[in-house]
């Protein structure tokens, strides 16, 4: 569960921009937050019930901007190869990132 979260988090990080500010707002306060979904939903004036779906599809976003984008997936690799290059190299490529 706390791998999800984080996993959701770093794809935030990447893919946070593309959502719409209402789908923003929802996750953050969610997960960031830490607002329940009843407390969300008195804040916003909804049912909790929208609330979980918009939280739901925002995270179905985020995973599906992954798929076809992997720019996480991505970042992992080009730090794993990192690890295994010279200081020198290494050094570099980290500025670049």
């Amino acid at each position: 569960m706390i791998e999800d979260i984080v996993y959701l988090s770093d794809l935030y990080d990447y893919y946070g921009s593309l959502l719409t500010e209402k789908q923003r707002l929802y996750f953050e306060d969610y997960y960031f937050n830490n607002l329940t979904l009843a407390e969300m939903s008195e804040n916003y004036d909804v049912s909790r019930n929208a609330v979980h779906k918009n939280v739901k599809e925002t995270c179905s976003k985020l995973l599906e901007y992954e798929e076809k984008l992997q720019l996480l997936e991505k970042r992992k690799k080009i730090e794993e190869l990192i690890q295994n290059i010279d200081k020198d190299i290494k050094e570099k490529i980290e500025e670049w990132i």
